[in-house]
């Protein structure tokens, strides 16, 4: 049998921060989890997210020192339009969080984003373009 992606793990320097971001992109994260070391959620689909602080990982993995910089991981996201793209791109700049790419039609038939969620990690925002 062939392994199934489950889960995505993010190691995050500030959870509060992290989980700030990830809520205001739609994510239904519960209230007060901010304060825990680890913390996952069920995307529709079934995929889960987790999030672990560097602190906590440290505890079984005696050395650990996490990656500084961007580029190490992509997560990217299917929403509901290109309009939708626009929206939540246009929300999370408007909060403070950085740009990778500003909204564009790609050649591939698809309205495309990337912002940077606080540690770094592009975080594209994609739908179809209407044929």
């Amino acid at each position: 049998m062939e392994p199934v992606l489950d889960m995505i793990g993010i190691v995050v320097d500030d959870m509060a921060a992290s989980l700030a971001f990830y809520r205001r992109l739609g994510f239904d994260i519960p209230e007060g989890a901010e304060t825990q070391p680890h913390v996952e959620v069920t995307l529709r689909g079934g995929i889960r997210v987790a999030w672990d602080s560097a602190e906590m990982v440290e505890q079984f993995h005696p050395g650990f020192e996490p990656v500084k910089g961007a580029g190490r991981i992509g997560l990217s996201f299917l929403v509901d339009s290109p309009a939708e793209v626009d929206r939540r791109y246009d929300e999370l700049m408007a909060t403070g969080y950085e740009s990778e790419l500003k909204p564009w039609d790609a050649f591939w038939g698809q309205r495309y984003a990337v912002v940077k969620d606080p540690d770094g990690n592009g975080v594209d925002l994609f739908a179809p373009l209407p044929a």
